[in-house]
């Protein structure tokens, strides 16, 4: 089954001011485009092909496979991505089970939001913040590239692209702002629910 770029599941001006238009349409129908049309050309043939895309990332990482790693890779990593922002999002009212785990294993909501932010702006140069489950317990991560937390023995439930086109048209070499915002006004805690419940 081939790679297919799914529509955002908002419109384009859904996340303003957070993240603009423009940015969107840049990231989403250029760059996650790319992501597609690469990792098909690399699957292409391959005894993954037809795997799913969770078997694909981590078969890619024990091969060290950098074309399958940076493109199927940030392909799962963007289809969560779109899904892990909405317009209103953010803020401090997470789900039950998930508020008690993020104060349980995490230290709290205010210890989870400065971790996550930091981890996203020392990722040197292109990358991800994760929070992920790993062990049964919620871990912050960073990854560099098209890597995802699937690669490293854990389940991700959130993530924030900190590759420069993911943020540089709306707070130019900001990150450490575009990360607030994130936190603050875009994170779909929903969606982070529902995966955090599939990775218990």
């Amino acid at each position: 089954m081939a790679l297919e770029l799914p529509a955002l599941p908002y419109d384009y001006d859904a996340l303003a001011p957070y993240m603009s238009r423009e940015t969107l349409e840049f990231h989403h129908d250029k760059h996650h485009q790319a992501y597609v049309t690469n990792g098909n050309k690399a699957l292409e043939g391959s005894p993954l092909e037809g795997k799913s895309l969770e078997e694909i990332c981590k078969a890619a990482y024990a091969e060290k496979n950098a074309a399958l790693i940076n493109n199927v890779g940030q392909h799962y990593n963007h289809l969560h991505f779109w899904k892990w922002m909405k317009k209103g999002g953010g803020g401090t009212s997470l789900p039950g089970a998930l508020a008690k785990a993020v104060d349980s294993d995490l230290g709290g909501y205010d210890k989870f939001r400065a971790d996550f932010i930091n981890a996203g702006t020392t990722q040197f140069g292109s990358g991800w913040a994760w929070l992920a489950v790993k062990g049964g317990k919620l871990e912050i991560m960073k990854t560099p590239n098209g890597e995802n937390p699937l690669m490293h023995g854990a389940s991700p439930i959130l993530g924030c692209d900190v590759w420069e086109h993911s943020y540089y048209i709306d707070y130019r070499n900001a990150r450490p702002k575009y990360l607030e915002a994130f936190v603050d006004n875009l994170i779909n805690w929903d969606h982070v629910a529902e995966m955090y419940e599939a990775a218990r």
